[in-house]
């Protein structure tokens, strides 16, 4: 069965990884998963927004990929260990923070794909997706929180439990078990999607043999991270159901051609 997540909207799909930074917001200091980006992203057209939530110390789960402020604030101390308010100062003029409760709210009819990039997320994320679980899907690298994630929302008293997608861990024994021409049908249990990369440290991860298995299982296969025109058509026309793009601009006009 079809999670709504995936229903009545356009196919293969886009996801706008961490919202969309035009060349203008280039221009004005934009950063990725701020409330500009996602605005950008919105105004392009994308039904999908790919983020990434981390804690800060008040116990706010912020939409912020990085563990520290180092790559875009050149600040080295861990988001963890900045209060909301100080780290909504420093978003201000690149952008503004969003909570994921914001963004939720601010964007209504936006899909969600939430990476859950720490543990301390896992239980404030239940209350937070209870009555959005139809357009948000759970992930992480870990399997684990991503599954204690889904737990938590229902935990919270969520009717449908959130659309997810596999850990790490998940995907390499998918990737294998196809390999050997063995069903993956345990570890794709309640899996809705597949997010990987083309490649990972010079492995194939996307192979024929993996989107066979998924699409068999009634699961998706979302590439990322996919900027490239040439790159996009190549990946569409070899079957895959949705790209993660910084360019979701690019990948919606390819999407449409």
């Amino acid at each position: 069965m079809t999670h709504p997540y995936l229903e009545k909207a356009r196919h293969p799909r886009v996801l706008a990884h961490r919202g969309l930074i035009t060349a203008a917001g280039e221009d004005s200091g934009v950063w990725d998963n701020s409330a500009a980006a996602f605005a950008a992203a919105h105004a392009a057209g994308a039904e999908y927004i790919e983020t990434d939530c981390q804690v800060t110390s008040d116990g706010d789960v912020v939409l912020f990929h990085d563990a520290t402020l180092l790559r875009l604030a050149g600040d080295p101390r861990a988001v963890q260990d900045v209060r909301t308010r100080e780290l909504a100062r420093i978003l201000a003029e690149h952008g503004g923070l969003l909570t994921v409760a914001d963004a939720l709210d601010s964007f209504p009819t936006t899909r969600f794909n939430i990476d859950v990039k720490t543990d301390a997320a896992v239980d404030a994320l239940g209350p937070i997706l209870l009555n959005h679980t139809h357009r948000v899907l759970v992930t992480s690298f870990s399997d684990a929180r991503r599954r204690a994630t889904v737990a938590a929302v229902l935990r919270a008293g969520a009717a449908l439990r959130p659309a997810t997608s596999a850990g790490s861990g998940t995907i390499a024994a998918v990737r294998s078990l196809s390999a050997l021409r063995l069903s993956p049908s345990r570890v794709l249990r309640d899996l809705d999607a597949l997010q990987i990369p083309e490649r990972h440290r010079g492995v194939r991860i996307l192979t024929p043999a993996l989107l066979r298995a998924a699409r068999r299982h009634g699961v998706e296969v979302h590439v990322w991270t996919v900027n490239d025109r040439a790159d996009m058509r190549r990946l569409i026309d070899a079957g895959v159901d949705g790209l993660v793009s910084d360019r979701a601009d690019v990948a919606l006009d390819v999407v449409g051609d």
